[in-house]
């Protein structure tokens, strides 16, 4: 009651100065304000205000139509319409006498909290009514800057809008459309396009994770309004083309066991042959540290494809390819992130110098980003090869199938060892002999895609001699590539010098639950030391696996076995073994689609060099740097036989048996063995819940990346029973089966 006598007074005070300043005035405006709902303790009537926009007046500075003064709410009464509580307050306007008539009204809302307005309703005459259909919140001026506009509720189209209600109706469009910018809030009034890119939630883990729908020839879909709703934290489709994804992959991708620490600058190749990369092309990218002192800090990686390619490269490219020997550089920032320093593209030499060599620099604008993103191109061909060739045949499929052939002939079914082994062996044998017809053949698949041709498998034997089977331990493996420390303390042995290395840490977690496995399983037959030297059948074996097949690495002058004289070297040896034939080809095979399956990411050889400047290349490039790197990476025949071969590689099969798991719960009959092997799915199970909570971490930059592919190529999948089949993206096989 108070609030209205002050409602009342205030309206009276302000007519009588409007008399006194010498405005003249119409019978007095009222109105009917129909409010649906407030939040608390809020009141409309002490924060709300009204002015109007005529509809026959325009003002001359702004175009629009005039606007009245100000009216605040009063008489607050409680209603119902449609059965819905509201309440109904009145509203009284002071106008000037040639006004005219309304057409638009603005509420500017002073409180906190917003709230629901249903309508305004202005008795203009003794017969006639101007309605305001609103039905829409109002927000606090403290969060929009602007008024909240409504136009009466008569309609008009464009051409016959009235002039001063024009360029109102057209700014009210334009705010409405918004800028295409920024996150939406709520309570912005903008209606803007969007795909499906916020349905998924990878964070929370594999089964979140959703496509974005609408964009893609792959996943078309009608577009939705743009809301404030968070984005899913998926793939931008030209993430592929980031530097922070070319070292991601280099930690996570499908080649993760090639990178090294560097420990000299510059890099030196074979024959002593110093890099041309000096410390002027990489000192302003290392957070101050001079070169030495970064290598020093063992911040500095390098992903080496030079010696090994440089001996063939003169073969290579007179079948018709264009290939370089690379070396990249990177730098290890403080987030664990890789940042590319420079790339070294090199060819054989031209009789007065022993190589050619180009150096490239990363760049974000102009011709030089497209001459890197050109250079990390062919550097991804080298990787590629290497990949498939050495990291995927050579050191997993072609280096397990001698230990199969040992085990058939040297050690009885009822041996023990035996019976740990032979799931990991499952299938290894006939696909090995299907690659060696279809894939690894003159002129099959593989000499028809990737880069070396017909001098894949020559290569890869030259790169077969520096091959030691102790160092496929994936703890000695890290050891010797400088990204580890010896640790007692660690059940691995090793300590990570940085933790966001996804391959590296996932698969210590997969080689300690193993290495736990076998460690057991060999102590409980095995009471000592001696019963292993005395036992006639795994002597025989490991005889045969050093002396025949890997018959050309028998000379262990560079320590390449372990003798087979303890326990603990048993459990080393079975432990590698296992590793390669489950882990380590899983890591290597079961991404191919994921990352290879858009080719530009990973194309295996070149049909172009990279042009240099003053060249009709280098004119033709620059005319259309597009068109030039389609022409350098394969052609679409070549292209479409790779992505056919690592669709079918990248799959798992329906009746796949994976790691911790047996095709039957009755491979033994030991009660204790079996108690041991539950203990060791157990293990697994855990190590997928790490692996989860990583994935999950955002501080964790390598696990995603900016192509948000969360790294599971180590994840166990323990619950997969069979029942899915095809490409995951996870799920590590007991054996190299595909």
């Amino acid at each position: 009651m108070l609030q209205d006598c002050w409602d009342n007074l205030r309206q009276k005070v302000i007519h009588h100065l409007n008399l006194l300043a010498g405005y003249e005035t119409q019978p007095v405006l009222r109105g009917e304000v129909v409010v649906y709902r407030t939040f608390g303790r809020s009141n409309p009537a002490k924060s709300t205000a009204i002015s109007l926009y005529s509809i026959t007046r325009a003002d001359e500075n702004t175009g629009f139509g005039k606007l009245s003064r100000e009216a605040s709410l009063r008489n607050g009464k409680k209603t119902k319409h449609d059965g819905v509580e509201t309440t109904t307050y009145d509203v009284v306007f002071y106008l000037e006498a040639d006004f005219g008539t309304p057409g638009a009204i603005a509420v500017k809302n002073r409180g906190r909290r917003e709230f629901l307005l249903k309508s305004v309703t202005l008795e203009v005459s003794e017969n006639r009514s101007v309605h305001f259909d609103c039905n829409s919140w109002v927000y606090p001026i403290i969060k929009t800057n602007v008024d909240r506009l409504f136009f009466a509720n008569t309609s008009y189209l464009p051409s016959q809008t009235p002039a001063a209600l024009q360029s109102l109706r057209q700014e009210e469009l334009a705010s409405l459309r918004g800028n295409g910018r920024g996150e939406r809030k709520e309570w912005e009034r903008i209606y803007d396009y969007d795909r499906y890119n916020d349905l998924g939630d990878p964070d929370k883990g594999l089964h979140h994770e959703r496509p974005i729908l609408g964009g893609t020839r792959s996943y078309p879909y009608p577009r939705r309004c743009r809301t404030g709703r968070p984005l899913s934290n998926q793939a931008d489709e030209n993430a592929w083309m980031s530097d922070e994804e070319f070292g991601r992959e280099m930690l996570a991708g499908l080649n993760p066991a090639v990178i090294r620490c560097l420990e000299r600058f510059p890099p030196v190749g074979r024959g002593g042959k110093v890099s041309s990369i000096t410390a002027s092309h990489i000192e302003k990218n290392l957070e101050g540290l001079s070169a030495d002192q970064a290598v020093e800090l063992r911040r500095i990686f390098i992903l080496d494809h030079h010696d090994y390619i440089m001996q063939y490269l003169r073969r290579i490219n007179k079948q018709g390819v264009c290939v370089y020997a690379s070396r990249t550089l990177l730098f290890l920032r403080h987030d664990q992130t890789l940042k590319p320093l420079a790339i070294e593209l090199s060819l054989p030499g031209d009789g007065k110098r022993a190589e050619i060599n180009r150096v490239f620099l990363p760049s974000s604008q102009g011709g030089e980003r497209a001459l890197w993103q050109l250079a990390k191109t062919h550097v991804a061909v080298n990787d590629s090869g290497h990949h498939q060739l050495i990291s995927h045949w050579l050191h997993t499929h072609a280096a397990v199938e001698p230990f199969i052939i040992a085990t058939r002939r040297q050690l009885s079914a009822m041996h023990p060892i035996y019976k740990l082994l032979d799931p990991h062996f499952k299938d290894t044998m006939h696909i090995n002999s299907l690659a060696r017809s279809i894939l690894l053949n003159a002129g099959g698949i593989l000499e028809m895609t990737m880069f070396p041709g017909k001098f894949a498998l020559e290569m890869s034997s030259a790169i077969y001699r520096n091959w030691r089977f102790r160092e496929q331990a994936l703890p000695l493996d890290l050891l010797k590539r400088g990204i580890a420390l010896e640790d007692p303390g660690e059940p691995s042995g090793v300590r990570l010098r940085f933790e966001d290395y996804p391959y590296a840490i996932d698969g210590l977690d997969v080689w300690v639950a193993i290495k736990t496995w076998v460690t057991n399983y060999c102590a409980y037959f095995y009471p000592d030391d001696r019963s292993v030297a005395s036992d006639v059948e795994i002597q025989s074996w490991w005889h045969e696996v050093r002396t025949i097949g890997h018959g050309d690495k028998r000379n262990d002058e560079d320590g390449c076995w372990l003798p087979l004289d303890s326990v603990a070297n048993l459990s080393q040896t079975l432990t590698t073994l296992i590793w390669i034939a489950s882990a380590l080809h899983a890591s290597l095979n079961f991404g191919q689609f994921a990352y290879a399956g858009y080719p530009p990411n990973r194309p295996t050889r070149c049909r172009k060099f990279i042009p240099h400047e003053g060249t009709p290349e280098f004119a033709e490039y620059l005319r259309d740097p597009d068109k030039y790197f389609l022409e350098m990476v394969p052609d679409r025949f070549t292209t479409t036989l790779g992505l056919a071969l690592i669709e079918v590689l990248s799959g798992h099969t329906a009746d796949e048996v994976y790691l911790g798991q047996r095709a039957s719960s009755e491979w033994t009959d030991d009660s204790h063995v079996l108690h041991m092997f539950q203990q060791f799915g157990d293990d697994l199970r855990k190590v997928e819940k790490r692996i989860e909570e990583r994935n999950g971490n955002r501080g964790l930059k390598n696990r995603c990346g900016p192509a948000q592919v969360p790294y599971t190529l180590l994840y166990p999948d323990t619950s997969n029973l069979g029942a899915e089949k095809g490409v995951t993206g996870r799920g590590i096989p007991n054996s190299v089966s595909i």
